[in-house]
């Protein structure tokens, strides 16, 4: 499946102004890989897939004396992140993880949460991120696995046959093709959120940008009876607790370009 990433751009553009209001999930995961930085990084730091610029303050305050480039697909998103969170001697880029408009060897490190699930081509993003590093560079990544939002693939499963919620691929594929960088670091962790109500995850989906991109086909169904459908689909998978869980994969991942 190859996504349109024009489409993938729009709607993390459109979610700009609400995406931090529901990103708890997503600062926690950047926090953890926040906690993986080195103690130096002496050329430039990429924040790649910046978002609304979560990380730029921790970044800046981590490493004074570095240029930042913070990174994004999303026109949106670096235009809030610009304005909202701005550091000094940071630079802002619009451009894709599978073409970086950087040149060769020009970024001692490269720090990425939850941007690179929307990559499908992974041989091509990995020599990309070994491209633009500098030999002895570091790569630190966050992802999601494809047992993300398995609840809801299972409910939809029941309604039809048509992808509604996106894939993600699995981290050997990931790393199948990686023959630049060095894996130096690896942890898989399931996170779970809980809802009282389905509604609550879908509003949150489409807060953060990232509901459904894929392109879908007209059913007999009409939109209320499918609704009806997950809904019921849905119910049951509570919990003894009442709710309604909603399970994200999460790799965390070191990558390190050998030294010359």
């Amino acid at each position: 499946m190859q996504r349109d990433k024009r489409k993938v751009a729009q709607a993390f553009s459109r979610a700009a102004e609400s995406y931090d209001s529901v990103a708890q999930l997503q600062r926690d995961i950047a926090d953890q890989l926040l906690d993986w930085l080195p103690q130096q990084a002496e050329g430039h730091v990429l924040d790649l897939g910046c978002g609304t610029g979560y990380a730029a303050p921790y970044l800046r305050e981590r490493y004074p004396q570095t240029p930042l480039l913070h990174l994004d697909l999303a026109h949106g998103m670096l235009s809030f992140a610009r304005e909202q969170r701005p550091v000094p001697d940071a630079y802002y880029l619009c451009g894709d993880a599978e073409q970086l408009p950087l040149a060769d060897a020009s970024v001692d490190l490269i720090w990425s949460s939850l941007a690179v699930q929307w990559c499908e081509q992974p041989e091509r993003l990995l020599a990309e991120l070994a491209r633009v590093l500098k030999p002895g560079g570091r790569c630190l990544l966050a992802t999601l696995g494809p047992d993300t939002l398995h609840e809801l693939k299972q409910a939809w499963a029941v309604v039809d046959d048509d992808v509604h919620v996106n894939n993600f691929i699995p981290l050997t594929q990931l790393l199948a093709h990686n023959v630049s960088l060095q894996l130096v670091r690896c942890e898989t962790e399931y996170k779970v959120l809980r809802y009282s109500r389905l509604q609550g995850l879908m509003h949150e989906l489409k807060a953060l940008g990232a509901h459904n991109v894929n392109s879908r086909r007209e059913r007999g169904l009409s939109s209320r009876q499918r609704l009806t459908c997950l809904l019921e689909a849905y119910e049951q998978q509570r919990q003894a607790d009442g709710m309604l869980p909603a399970t994200y994969e999460v790799y965390y991942l070191e990558l390190l370009k050998e030294p010359q």
